[in-house]
């Protein structure tokens, strides 16, 4: 049987398996992709996008491939709200445009683009960086061990098997995920809740829709609940029903396990209004609503990502979102750790900053669909709703890797609206001039650490230079007023850095210290980021 090593695999090739490639090979990361499915993704599923998951893509080079392909598919900068049905009253809106009010808080916009528009792109991108794919595969067994994991594949095509030995294993195989059954590992939290169905149809609803951009409709009536999303241009979309009124007028939320195509045109007939309307069902995805999380996210050498380590509702548009920004966060770590710049205790952070930033949006997605929805679910106990930029911006890292301020409170998420640029938060958006040229202070993060310094703080930039070299790692650094412009002092505002103050922000653009005095001494900073890579300074 054939035998290879690899420093990565990755079990599951979808939105999040990819991006994890996408962002490994980013890093120059050897690995392998294995994924049961023949080719990238045949259903829409996932298909809004937040400003910190297109802030990803821009770090890799691929956001206006991004943009490009979503423009492609929909209609952008649309509404979400609430009707009766499409051609019915409007009950609530809540957005008038889903980038209405955010513009300033990143340099990327929210989007609006399936897994069949965003995975090719991801693909050839991870490809052309050095990924190595292989569809048609599936894993038949996997063997965590102390020194690696031993995985038995197998084409299912041909049936044959070769053993791969790796390092590393991240699982992204989905809400069902074996690696995670296999490893023992529980979900907790509100358990399944609605056997739903998505549905694809044609159907012609420019007159439904008239001068409305819509970008996401709920439907809430009597005799039916879910959500419409439309093509570009309203000559197809896809209906997702949780709940519904069966042929006894019950209300019933099995929908997906007993709809057949009748049902289905009737759904889509029932959620438009328009009870004569010629449509064609093209096809039907059957799932299960859940709102829970694993109790790890790591077990020895295999971390869970994506729909393996949390599972959502739709509503808010954050599971997609919080699997991207998983990998994202576990990417740099394990290159850090491979060659022997970070201590293997970094990828234990991986699990302390992830589970609380998935929690956050798992209760907040239930929330807004029990309280959009279904409050039959009963609405006693819910998490409070809190603004949407904060769900995608405003979460916290508190790990070992952080070393936060003296007299932090250690609150969990902020608004993104005040940044602060404390420890643990996303190193925030502003625009700063560098060789006559605008750009946002997220740009200049790249695959190294940076250090921000003001303009009085020409010692931390030496000082930050001598720890790098000392701690075997790159870093950029950014001084105000020698390499960077910062008009009115924007940046210094949101970073919360004083003139003679420095900022130390990690490969995944978070904030991992920050001191407002300047000092000759090289040991803060030194000692932050030895504490950023979990490595003890010598």
């Amino acid at each position: 049987m054939r035998q290879e090593e690899v420093p990565v695999l990755i079990v599951g090739g979808s939105l999040v398996g990819l991006s994890t490639s996408l962002f490994l090979a980013h890093q120059g990361v050897a690995h392998l992709v294995v994924e049961r499915h023949p080719g990238t993704s045949i259903h829409p599923r996932a298909a809004f996008v937040t400003q910190r998951t297109v802030e990803l893509f821009r770090a890799v080079g691929i956001e206006d491939e991004v943009l490009a392909a979503a423009r492609r598919e929909f209609v952008q900068n649309g509404a979400i709200v609430a009707v009766d049905s499409l051609s019915g009253r409007e009950l609530q809106w809540f957005f008038r445009n889903i980038n209405e009010g955010v513009e300033k808080l990143s340099p990327s916009p929210r989007i609006f683009v399936t897994q069949i528009g965003l995975e090719p792109v991801l693909r050839k991108h991870a490809t052309r960086l050095g990924a190595q794919l292989l569809y048609s595969t599936e894993v038949v067994s996997l063997d965590p061990g102390e020194q690696n994991v031993t995985a038995v594949l197998r084409d299912r095509a041909s049936g044959q098997e070769r053993v791969v030995h790796a390092r590393y294993v991240v699982a992204a195989d989905g809400a069902h995920s074996a690696v995670r059954r296999q490893l023992g590992i529980a979900m907790t939290g509100h358990g399944a809740f609605s056997d739903s169905i998505t549905i694809y149809f044609r159907a012609d609803v420019r007159h439904l829709l008239g001068e409305r951009n819509l970008s996401v409709v709920y439907v809430v009536n009597p005799r039916l609940q879910g959500f419409f999303r439309f093509s570009f241009d309203a000559q197809s979309g896809f209906l997702v029903v949780n709940s519904a009124v069966d042929d006894a007028g019950q209300r019933t939320t099995t929908v997906g396990a007993t709809a057949g195509e009748a049902d289905c045109v009737r759904y889509v007939r029932e959620a438009l209004g328009a009870p004569d309307l010629a449509v064609q069902i093209e096809d039907v995805q059957r799932w299960s609503a859940a709102a829970d999380w694993a109790q790890r996210l790591r077990s020895g050498r295999v971390m869970l990502a994506g729909d393996a380590a949390h599972v959502m509702p739709p509503t808010g548009g954050y599971g997609g979102n919080t699997g991207v920004q998983d990998a994202h966060n576990l990417a740099w770590k394990l290159a850090f750790v491979l060659d022997g710049r970070a201590g293997e205790a970094l990828l234990d952070t991986y699990e302390q900053e992830r589970l609380p930033a998935a929690r956050l949006a798992v209760e907040q997605a239930y929330t807004r669909y029990v309280t959009r929805l279904d409050p039959a679910l009963g609405t006693e106990g819910l998490e409070p709703v809190i603004d949407d930029a904060v769900v995608d911006l405003g979460y916290r890292y508190l790990s070992g890797s952080i070393t936060a301020d003296a007299a932090d409170t250690g609150d969990g998420w902020e608004d993104p609206h005040a940044p602060t640029g404390r420890p643990g938060f996303r190193a925030p958006h502003a625009t700063v001039i560098r060789y006559g040229v605008a750009l946002s202070t997220l740009d200049l993060v790249k695959r190294d650490f940076v250090l921000f310094a003001g303009n009085e703080g020409g010692a931390w930039a030496h000082a930050a230079v001598e720890a790098a070299k000392r701690l075997g790692v790159g870093i950029d650094v950014f001084r105000i007023g020698e390499d960077l412009h910062d008009p009115n002092g924007a940046m210094a505002g949101v970073y919360g850095l004083a003139p003679a103050g420095a900022v130390l922000v990690r490969p995944d653009g978070f904030v991992a210290w920050r001191s407002g005095n300047a000092d000759s001494d090289s040991d803060p900073v030194a000692h932050a980021l030895a504490r950023a890579l979990c490595r003890t300074l010598t």
